[in-house]
């Protein structure tokens, strides 16, 4: 899928129009994007799948994120085209993500770019047999490489080598885990 365009937006993400996405980046413009954490259990510990983007990605190419994060197109529902994102970056479906919150985050990025996103963050917990199943096949255009870490390993590498994690992930990851109130 094309993704293009950006849907920019106001600090109450009310629509203001479209960008091509790279106008939005190099401009600072703020536009809508979504985030994207898929959970499960394992040992008694939440792990959450991470991402490592590819090394072809016009920016942050290498560094680990979230599961999956993008931008809607314009008259896309956000949710569904979240779903089908995480499709084509990792490969497999699931029938449902649930909304958890929203934040505005800015961040200066390499080759002048700036992400001014206002990020919907959504998160899917497993259940055991789904984790069991669960086939991920991640688009090499995409994606280098995916893991699984414990909430508790998550804030160890971001203590210790915070460089190694997009610029958006820390704020992200922390919402996530603070409005689901997750255990470390």
């Amino acid at each position: 899928m094309e993704r293009n365009k950006v849907i920019l937006v106001d600090v109450n993400d009310n629509s203001l129009g479209y960008a091509d996405k790279m106008q939005a980046h190099e401009a600072g413009l703020l536009h809508r994007a979504f985030s994207i954490f898929i959970m499960r259990k394992f040992h008694d510990k939440t792990e959450i799948l991470l991402q490592q983007r590819a090394l072809t990605k016009y920016h942050c190419a290498g560094l680990w994120s979230n599961t999956c994060c993008s931008h809607p197109q314009p008259n896309d529902n956000l949710q569904h085209s979240a779903l089908k994102r995480l499709e084509e970056e990792l490969g497999f479906k699931l029938n449902s993500i649930t909304w958890v919150d929203s934040h505005i985050y800015q961040a200066q990025l390499e080759n002048s770019l700036i992400e001014h996103e206002f990020d919907h963050l959504f998160v899917n917990l497993l259940t055991q047999s789904e984790s069991d199943n669960l086939e991920v096949r991640p688009n090499p255009v995409e994606v280098n490489n995916i893991k699984w870490l414990s909430i508790n390993e998550i804030e160890q590498a971001l203590k210790s080598h915070p460089e190694q994690f997009t610029p958006w992930f820390e704020a992200t990851f922390f919402k996530v885990i603070n409005k689901l109130s997750l255990t470390r």
